[in-house]
């Protein structure tokens, strides 16, 4: 794991690889260096065999991400935004082959809404916020809002949040769907640690197969998804861990998984 990050803090704990992004001082803004980093940081988290779940989080107690920089946006021309800067990277976060927590400690706000959208399951503080504010800018959400947003919180609350720009708190979010979970803002790295060892406790390949047939399940007819998951059961039905999951249980015991 590279050392040298100015902007991120990578910490790898049995299993579970929790990724901050450590810009404070503006309120965890994501600029260039610090999406570059991210890729880096999930490149060489996704070859690591040992990792199980990844957690996003923010630096600090004001933010999980506040968006992208807005000194950036606004030098940023029209092949910038061709480049789809944050949105490779949030394509990466959503492709990340294992299961991904955000742990939202607080503003959620523009591109850190949409960061949050593109992991698996949202936890938020009591604190935190969320909103799609970009049309006060003059511009759109370009880094996934109009496609992930509806697709979790349905077409119709999606373009309020996106249309009004209104920012709402984790009560609201937790009714939208939006997160899962929302816990005391001391209580959240423990709530996102207590999930992902719910996780850790699935078979490794299963959680994998199953996540790359729910990514699929948004963009595909229903025949074709179903095809894709017939395939992925294949798969576990031929693997080491359906054959210990099922002989453990039999046995009464715990399994254990070797991901393959």
């Amino acid at each position: 794991m590279s050392t040298d990050y100015q902007h991120l803090r990578v910490e790898i704990d049995d299993q579970i690889a929790l990724l901050t992004i450590a810009r404070p001082e503006v309120r965890n803004a994501l600029n260039l260096r610090t999406v570059q980093e991210c890729h880096d940081a999930l490149a060489v988290l996704a070859r690591d065999p040992d990792i199980g779940v990844l957690i996003i989080t923010g630096e600090g107690s004001a933010a999980f991400v506040s968006g992208a920089d807005i000194r950036d946006i606004q030098v940023r021309t029209l092949a910038d935004g061709l480049a789809a800067i944050n949105s490779s990277l949030f394509t990466a976060v959503e492709r990340f082959p294992r299961p991904t927590i955000a742990a939202v400690n607080g503003y959620a706000l523009g591109g850190g809404c949409e960061l949050a959208l593109a992991c698996d399951i949202r936890i938020a503080s009591e604190h935190a916020k969320f909103g799609q504010p970009e049309l006060g800018l003059g511009i759109i959400p370009g880094a996934g809002a109009t496609q992930r947003l509806p697709r979790i919180v349905g077409l119709g609350r999606a373009k309020h949040l996106i249309l009004t720009g209104e920012i709402i708190d984790a009560g609201r979010a937790l009714e939208f769907g939006l997160v899962s979970a929302v816990v005391p803002a001391p209580d959240l790295l423990t709530a996102a640690k207590t999930m992902a060892g719910r996780i850790l406790r699935r078979g490794p390949l299963a959680a994998r197969l199953a996540k790359i047939a729910l990514n699929a399940s948004t963009r595909v007819d229903l025949d074709s998804g179903l095809l894709i998951e017939t395939l992925a059961q294949a798969i576990c039905y031929d693997s080491d861990d359906k054959r210990e999951g099922t002989t453990a249980f039999l046995e009464k015991r715990e399994p254990r998984f070797k991901g393959r």
